[in-house]
């Protein structure tokens, strides 16, 4: 009987690791391409694709095609591009920052605090505009942020630690808000146009409020990407490699709530997007926290406006909001990513 011992299956070398994560990053940002030409040309009111590309290239600000193109179309792509790359990335982050395979944007309780501010400023100080909105989902996100890190025991929290603060502040605040919407129904007609998520109304103006937030924390996050691999081998093999836990958890949250914050306050909540997109980019690229960001940064912006179309096409000339397509959408491929490879795999 032989006493060979079996060799071991060779390793992928890094280089065609590399080629095969770039080759799904070009294939996402190809198809993030198409569907912003097809956001641009459908809704209400169709514009073929060579017309569209006339209105880009010719400024005709009396023309009709023109001014839905620039005034509504642009401005609403480009949100949708920008809201879903950062919900991605901060999905990303907070299944590698608590080690939970089901976190979400929402598990710290950026979700909850943005949306009981909204809910508060619209019942105490009559709000009614998006661009009000934004500052107080922003100041809401970055409190309910900051008590969850008070709460998960500051620089000793710990990812289970983390989980539960946040649990516990998105009970309260949703408690909160049910609370007041049912007391004050006047609250609860403008409250819930925001809390569905919609692109609906939105302008350029909007987009450069949202924007600077939204670069920051995608920055930071990219920072953030090695640290949190070495972090995800726990925390004392972290240290090891150099690795602050600490710091990096209390930064990783930063960037969280910027990007979920900024998000959140532009378009309302939107579900699935930051749980189920960051499954697809491990499952495509590995575990390298780095790749899972920027894939999910592409990736997620591809789901967001294929929805916002969807929404546009169901009910023409009416349209369906997208919090609403999302859910739909997003729900059966996350059931489809767990169903196909263990959960516990993060």
């Amino acid at each position: 009987m032989s006493t060979d011992t079996p060799a071991r299956p060779t390793a992928p070398s890094r280089r065609a690791t590399t080629a095969r994560r770039s080759a799904w990053l070009l294939g996402a940002l190809a198809a993030l391409a198409v569907l912003a030409v097809l956001s641009l040309g459908i809704g209400a009111r169709t514009i073929a694709p060579g017309q569209v590309l006339h209105v880009l290239l010719h400024r005709e600000p009396t023309a009709e095609d023109w001014i839905v193109v620039h005034h509504s179309r642009i401005p609403r792509t480009l949100l949708g591009i920008t809201v879903g790359a950062a919900l991605g990335v901060a999905g990303a982050m907070m299944q590698a920052l608590t080690r939970n395979p089901l976190a979400d944007p929402g598990l710290l309780g950026i979700n909850g605090g943005a949306a009981a501010a909204v809910a508060a400023g619209t019942a105490l100080f009559d709000l009614r505009t998006f661009h009000s909105f934004v500052w107080f989902a922003l100041l809401g996100a970055a409190v309910a942020a900051l008590v969850v890190q008070l709460l998960g025991g500051s620089a000793a929290a710990t990812p289970a630690r983390l989980a539960l603060a946040g649990t516990a502040v998105t009970a309260v605040l949703t408690a909160f808000v049910n609370g007041l919407i049912l007391l004050d129904p006047l609250t609860l007609n403008r409250f819930r146009y925001w809390q569905i998520g919609t692109f609906a109304g939105v302008d350029s103006a909007a987009v450069g409020q949202v924007l600077p937030f939204l670069l920051a924390g995608g920055l930071l996050a990219l920072v953030l990407g090695r640290p949190l691999n070495a972090l995800a081998l726990g925390d004392d093999t972290g240290r090891a490699l150099g690795a602050h836990p600490a710091r990096t958890r209390a930064l990783s949250l930063l960037a969280i709530t910027l990007l979920c914050g900024a998000a959140t306050a532009a378009v309302g909540p939107i579900a699935f997007v930051g749980l189920a997109v960051p499954h697809l980019a491990r499952h495509l690229c590995g575990p390298d926290q780095r790749w899972i960001m920027l894939l999910s940064a592409a990736l997620a912006p591809v789901l967001l406006l294929a929805s916002d179309i969807l929404g546009r096409l169901l009910l023409r000339p009416a349209e369906l909001q997208v919090g609403v397509v999302t859910a739909f959408v997003g729900a059966p491929l996350f059931i489809a990513l767990v169903r196909g490879r263990r959960i516990a795999q993060l």
